[in-house]
């Protein structure tokens, strides 16, 4: 899988290139000092990943993140900051971030995500969670029928395990589905939610008590 880099400080785009270079099945295609070169390294690169920090001169991470998902929907954005303020946090996942992690993140978890991320998991730091799972409990005021009534039973099914968590293939498996008909059923959740991808999908899921 191709990755890119994008942090202000050098020590940690190099630390992280490091990191990764000793994974076979990870190729660092590129490393981005601000968010508008992790944008242009995006439109040359067509990554699979690209590992974004938030905080940075010139356009931010959020910013980047934003563009990224925008123009190049199948790339995921996997944000490594040492920034867990709500606005930070909220902020990025609105702009299409598939999971959110804190730069103290050990080494294994740090790959583990980056796998997962690409696989279609959304992975968040658990000091992040309780916020987030806070702020969307707080607008838990539409009833579930709004948003059932724009899904199948099956795609309300694939939503509530998407909002644990689960991957496509753990979802076939649950419900005793191909993932060739589970990718259909989330690629209409999407579209029928108006989402971009699938920690939008759960936020959505838990705003409505599902």
């Amino acid at each position: 899988m191709k990755v890119i880099i994008c942090d202000d400080q050098a020590i940690i785009r190099d630390g992280l290139e490091l990191l990764l270079k000793l994974e076979k099945d990870i190729q660092v295609v590129g490393l981005a000092q601000d968010g508008a070169e992790a944008v242009e390294l995006a439109e040359r690169e067509s990554p699979d990943l690209v590992l974004m920090d938030l905080k940075m001169p010139g356009m931010n991470g959020v910013e980047a993140t934003r563009r990224i998902r925008t123009h190049y929907p199948d790339i995921k954005v996997l944000v490594l900051t040492t920034y867990d303020d709500d606005e930070w946090v909220f902020d990025a996942i609105r702009a299409g971030a598939s999971g959110y992690l804190l730069k103290d993140t050990p080494r294994e978890s740090v790959v583990e995500a980056i796998r997962g991320t690409v696989d279609g998991k959304s992975f968040v730091d658990p000091a992040v969670t309780g916020k987030l799972l806070d702020q969307v409990a707080s607008k838990q005021d539409q009833p579930t029928s709004l948003i059932t009534d724009k899904l199948t039973v099956r795609e309300a099914d694939v939503l509530c395990l998407i909002a644990r968590g689960l991957s496509n293939t753990e979802i076939a498996e649950k419900l005793h589905l191909s993932e060739g008909t589970v990718r259909n059923h989330v690629s209409a959740i999407f579209s029928k939610l108006d989402v971009s991808d699938r920690t939008q999908a759960a936020i959505m899921a838990i705003q409505h008590g599902l």
